[in-house]
């Protein structure tokens, strides 16, 4: 249970915050009104699995980079405090935690979930040779929406790949946010973000462009939707957070990254989810 607790901490298991409300979303939307409970279920196990097999599989790919970086020196397995072969268990264990989930679910979504995995897992090393690495982690929680339609529909559509497009940009955008914390450290070591090629500045005018795009894609969804006023007064406020994450952090001010990055982002999946589901119940 010791090893247990510290790898859940390590992963920040409570992140998983961040692309679950989607997957939650995708489901009632793709249902129009209540998924049933046990194909729901199946979801929320499939996120758990993916997202902590994608989080700890990171931590083992990134083991020696973070022992450099003073920021995540004290991380679990640069510290010490548990071993790479218990957390390559963990994300084994994970991973046939997803592909159980989705066998349990339909054909489409047992087939799709090997590549499911090597999306989330192959993100781990995109930093090594490409900037556009924030894109390959968007990618990797844009498969929630996806997934979770798939699971309910058994077939893709409009709506879920939108859903994808929106939760790309919004995690590119949040990821490049975060990155400018290492911009010295990537750009001495050779890791690549944008942060480290463009600078702090324009890497934060970037980000600013993929969230309005990602708004404006969220205002599309109810043209393929039964979804209404209490949709669009979640986007409002999503709006709103948005504008508020981005006046707060600044070129030559990143204290309030984590604020930004955390608490905000987690709150713009929070409220879009709930308004999205009270307007196809209400």
């Amino acid at each position: 249970m010791r090893k247990l607790r510290i790898i859940l901490e390590m992963i920040k298991f409570e992140h998983t915050i961040f692309a679950l409300p989607f997957a939650i979303m995708s489901a009632f939307i793709a249902a129009e009104g209540l998924p049933p409970l046990s194909k729901l279920g199946w979801v929320l196990v499939a996120m758990v699995g993916a997202r902590s097999c994608a989080m700890a599989f990171n931590r083992l790919a990134d083991a020696e980079i973070d022992s450099e970086n003073p920021r995540t020196a004290m991380r679990a397995i640069p510290a010490g405090l548990i071993t790479k072969g218990s957390v390559w268990i963990f994300t084994i264990v994970s991973a046939g935690l997803l592909v159980f989930a989705a066998w349990q679910l339909n054909p489409l979504a047992f087939a799709l979930s090997p590549v499911a995995l090597a999306v989330i897992m192959g993100y781990s090393y995109t930093k090594r040779f490409t900037s556009l690495s924030h894109f390959w982690l968007g990618l990797a929680l844009s498969i929630s929406p996806v997934g979770a339609w798939i699971a309910i529909k058994g077939r893709f559509d409009w709506t879920p790949i939108i859903l994808c497009c929106v939760v790309l940009l919004w995690t590119a955008g949040f990821d490049i946010i975060y990155a400018c914390q290492d911009v010295n450290f990537d750009r001495k070591h050779g890791l690549h973000s944008i942060p480290a090629r463009l600078g702090i500045r324009w890497a934060l005018w970037v980000s600013s462009a993929l969230h309005v795009v990602a708004v404006l894609l969220l205002f599309c969804i109810p043209f393929l939707t039964e979804l209404g006023i209490f949709y669009y007064i979640g986007v409002g406020i999503v709006l709103l957070i948005f504008i508020y994450e981005h006046a707060i952090v600044k070129p030559n001010d990143l204290s309030r990254v984590n604020l930004a990055f955390f608490t905000l982002n987690g709150m713009i999946s929070l409220v879009l989810m709930a308004l999205s589901i009270a307007d196809i119940l209400l």
